[in-house]
């Protein structure tokens, strides 16, 4: 089978797209045929070798690719929710062999049933960052009926499901984003936009009871902003796993009497949970997959230079094969 390998970090050139073995599941795992994957941050920051986080994690030769898409091939003598045929989305094992690749094996609990009628390629979008936006809206958040939540990247990858996830627990939502993603968030839902070329959101917004900072950008000054604009024990929400928070940032909550935490800390469902969660809203028409831009897997250099720009709308997905691949 082909699949995208890395033997040295660092450019989108490390990637290497090369005939390996195909892997044979464990008793509890499932063998994947893969038809979609996508591109995240965290893919990239891998290919160059990892952050303060990561690093401790990768050893070369490496597969990268957090997400998947496919139907089930085979499954292990202990799985017993899904079965060979199943349509499933999820995030294979860290750090495994990855998505970018014809078949993949990983953790049977990993893994959901699909939501009905969505593509492969839109179901490849969802995994990895339907995790940390039902972490930081549901599970961390706990987002009500008429809170006021502002969203920092609304309309990236995590940002757009965070707005959506929202919206679909009844809070009023505003998100942060360029001029030319106004219409797009309007469209998810979003309750006012603000431009973050031109305004300053902490002038114009007060009472905020949660904050979730979902823009690729490390900027100090928009968490010292957002403490501004908290009412007295609210909640301050990051993705940033690699850049802990500063003793002015936490002076400031504490003023606040508000809350700062990353994502994955406090109570964190499980994969499955949160895939369930994410399937039952996209049944419902609640939420929606966004795909920017589709590359097959060859290309797979050209779509992390894309991502690298960190002005996705949504998320770029990588094809593996046609849906109707025999």
């Amino acid at each position: 089978m082909k699949a995208i390998r890395i033997n040295e970090f660092g450019g989108p050139e490390v990637m290497k797209l090369m005939e390996v073995e195909k892997p044979v599941p464990l008793a509890d795992e499932i063998l994947v045929k893969m038809y979609a994957s996508s591109v995240n941050p965290a893919d990239y920051i891998i290919r160059q070798g990892g952050n303060e986080v990561l690093r401790s994690f990768l050893k070369l030769p490496l597969g990268i690719g957090l997400d998947a898409a496919g139907v089930v091939e085979e499954v292990g003598c202990e799985v017993i929710d899904l079965k060979k045929g199943d349509k499933v989305y999820g995030v294979p094992n860290f750090p495994g062999d990855g998505g970018y690749a014809e078949y993949i094996t990983a953790k049977a609990n990993q893994f959901s049933v699909m939501p009905d009628n969505v593509t492969f390629n839109e179901a490849g979008a969802l995994p990895s960052c339907a995790l940390i936006a039902w972490n930081g809206m549901v599970d961390l958040g706990k987002v009500q009926v008429g809170q006021r939540v502002l969203i920092h990247g609304a309309a990236g990858g995590v940002g757009n499901l965070a707005v959506q996830f929202a919206k679909a627990k009844g809070a009023y939502v505003i998100g942060t984003a360029s001029a030319h993603n106004f219409d797009f968030l309007k469209e998810l839902g979003a309750d006012e936009v603000i431009n973050y070329n031109t305004q300053q959101f902490e002038e114009l917004l007060t009472d905020i009871d949660l904050v979730f900072n979902a823009s690729p950008v490390r900027d100090s000054s928009i968490r010292l902003n957002s403490a501004q604009v908290l009412k007295d024990g609210g909640l301050f929400i990051c993705t940033h796993l690699d850049q802990p928070f500063e003793k002015d940032f936490i002076k400031a909550m504490i003023q606040r009497h508000a809350t700062p935490v990353m994502v994955g800390g406090g109570s964190v469902t499980t994969y499955t949970s949160s895939l369930t969660g994410t399937t039952q809203l996209v049944n419902e028409g609640k939420v929606k997959a966004v795909v920017s831009r589709v590359y097959p897997l060859s290309r797979v250099a050209d779509a992390h230079r894309e991502c690298e720009t960190k002005h996705v709308r949504g998320k770029i997905v990588l094809e593996i094969r046609k849906e109707n691949y025999a």
